[in-house]
């Protein structure tokens, strides 16, 4: 079987991990801090604050903009449900707009459409691994005060216009669950040029506390603390920041890797008309977290079941907000509100794509998709 998605773990993240475990100190301590300085060296932003969860970081990057019930976020259809229920979270709504049809990230004009006196930020999504088009965004949010929130769950490392996300926005918030390019199993991080606002997503991140527990237990710390406002419980693990330093040191190589695989899918797909490649200006300025397939005249279902009984992992990325009962019933969507989002999702398929994969194991998912695609026609 070739699993839809595999880390690259190696020597140096079990030895990282090892010490951690061998040093007695497990929870946010000196391998947090050094990830998070990091981090926010590797991608240019002033601060990093590591955390339990990409959603952490987006839940939290709202609390920074001081969101609150009645206002409004608008969020791209084509997303997992993260990027809309941190709104939620508020009493806030999330205004859910189209994609553009070729790369399935959010689509300026709809977001110019949707903006209101009440939106307080726009959180595009940089959907496997291309950015988003953050100028056009700027241009509408800047002069209305509007917050940008990347949703980078996909995008490290992720180039726009020269630029690494994650220094471009107002906020940036990574994910580093176990599928993503960088992963500590479960994690995430949120960057920000803004000082007040790093300050209060690292008081928010634990408890609401004014000194975190390595300050307090550690050498040069103090027993004393203060709440000074009712906080989460989002910090990440010492153990997770040793797993996050030892990706991080090889995340370049990992990318170049996944590109070299998107270039082999591309050569055997791109001129075969059962298929539409993902799009793309630069690859070496996309992250290639996925290889978004979409496929033409194929039964998409019987498409991935004869990939899975080929021994091939296949994902769909993504199910649309307005398909899921909770966004259609709550707000009274229909299959046609985002035509878009709808008739892009019926074509995608997300094909294996990392970095420890052999150019055997990607010429075995060629041969399998040649073979399942002509299977799977429904004509």
């Amino acid at each position: 079987m070739i699993p839809f998605a595999r880390p690259d773990i190696g020597h140096d993240e079990i030895e990282r991990v090892r010490a951690v475990l061998e040093s007695g100190w497990l929870t946010t301590g000196e391998q947090v801090h050094r990830l998070e300085r990091e981090i926010a060296d590797y991608v240019g932003a002033k601060h990093a604050l590591a955390l339990n969860s990409g959603t952490a970081a987006l839940h939290l990057a709202l609390v920074a903009i001081g969101l609150k019930a009645g206002d409004e976020v608008i969020v791209p259809a084509y997303t997992f449900t993260a990027t809309a229920e941190v709104v939620c979270y508020f009493g806030a709504t999330p205004v859910i707009v189209d994609v553009d049809a070729r790369t399935f990230n959010i689509d300026p004009d709809r977001v110019a459409e949707a903006v209101t006196e009440r939106t307080k930020a726009i959180i595009p999504v940089h959907f496997g691994g291309l950015a988003a088009e953050l100028d056009a965004l700027r241009a509408i949010a800047k002069p209305r005060n509007i917050a940008i929130i990347d949703d980078a769950a996909h995008a490290l490392p992720t180039r726009y216009r020269g630029r690494k996300v994650g220094a471009i926005s107002d906020i940036t918030c990574f994910s580093f669950y176990a599928t993503k390019t960088l992963t500590t199993g479960e994690g995430g991080m949120l960057c920000t040029d803004n000082d007040e606002w790093a300050a209060r997503c690292r008081v928010m991140a634990l408890h609401g506390i004014s000194h975190d527990a390595w300050n307090r237990y550690g050498a040069d710390g103090s027993w004393y603390y203060e709440v000074i406002a009712p906080g989460y419980k989002y910090n990440m693990t010492d153990i997770a920041g040793a797993l996050g330093l030892a990706q991080l040191a090889k995340i370049d190589r990992m990318r170049d890797r996944r590109q070299e695989i998107a270039m082999q899918y591309n050569t055997a797909f791109g001129d075969d008309a059962a298929f539409e490649i993902p799009p793309f200006e630069a690859p070496e300025d996309h992250s290639w977290h996925l290889y978004a397939l979409r496929v033409n005249g194929i039964d998409r279902g019987k498409f991935i079941e004869s990939l899975r009984a080929r021994g091939i992992g296949t994902s769909v990325h993504f199910i649309p907000l307005h398909l899921h009962p909770f966004y259609r019933d709550r707000f009274g969507y229909t299959r046609e509100s985002f035509p878009v989002a709808t008739q892009q999702y019926e074509r995608e398929v997300s094909l294996p794509i990392y970095s420890v994969m052999s150019d055997d194991d990607v010429e075995t998912v060629i041969r399998a998709v040649h073979a399942s695609s002509r299977s799977g026609k429904n004509y």
